[in-house]
């Protein structure tokens, strides 16, 4: 799904990268770590922006999250984007992630306008 994803994003004129966020945090003892999170796609065009995660199935509130927690630590305004197979209608969650079907994506040419 995600070959599907980056050959249409790059169909559309978009530059596509992979992204990195990195967070520093601490643990109970003070003790600083570096955590990494993966951006499936940082697309680029001009100086607009999105992100897109992109997920098989999102069967569990665990998986949603996991696939969100990239998404929680950018700081920007640029639209971000769950593209899944699930058989969902294409919403925006409390945050302004906007969640689609892979199909959807693929068929309306302007659903990842940036």
């Amino acid at each position: 799904m995600e070959n599907m994803i980056y050959n249409e994003l790059r169909v559309r004129g978009l530059a596509v990268d992979v992204g990195v966020v990195v967070v520093n945090t601490k643990d109970g003892d003070g003790v600083s770590q570096r955590k990494q999170f993966e951006v499936d796609f940082v697309c680029n065009q001009g100086s607009k922006r999105c992100y897109i995660q992109s997920a098989l199935r999102l069967p569990t509130e665990e998986k949603r999250d996991q696939e969100l927690r990239p998404f929680q630590h950018i700081d920007d305004s640029f639209p971000k984007f769950v593209i899944t197979e699930d058989p969902i209608k294409k919403y925006h969650d409390a945050n302004g992630v906007i969640f689609m079907n892979i199909y959807e994506f693929l068929m309306d040419g302007d659903s990842s306008k940036v």
